[in-house]
């Protein structure tokens, strides 16, 4: 049996309300599915968009990998 949601406090600022106060559970619930739905409306955005293909050899001669310098290789030279 699911437990019993807690009911949201609302905070009045001159008779109207201003602000809640949710149990944290539900808050982080509440975040989960706004995630879930900002991915679903990303994906609909991107499916939405024709799919570009390239051959292997095209994108071998653009692709420059990218490596932190710490991995970056080391000219003989520079080790003396």
């Amino acid at each position: 049996m699911k437990a019993r949601r807690k009911t949201p406090d609302i905070i009045l600022k001159d008779g109207k309300p201003a602000e809640v106060i949710l149990d944290i559970e539900e808050y982080r619930e509440m975040l989960e599915r706004l995630e879930d739905m900002e991915d679903l409306m990303a994906l609909e955005k991107v499916r939405k968009k024709p799919l570009e293909f390239k051959k292997l050899d095209d994108f071998l001669n653009e692709y420059t990998p990218k490596l932190p310098s710490s991995l970056a290789p080391v000219m003989i030279g520079e080790l003396e």
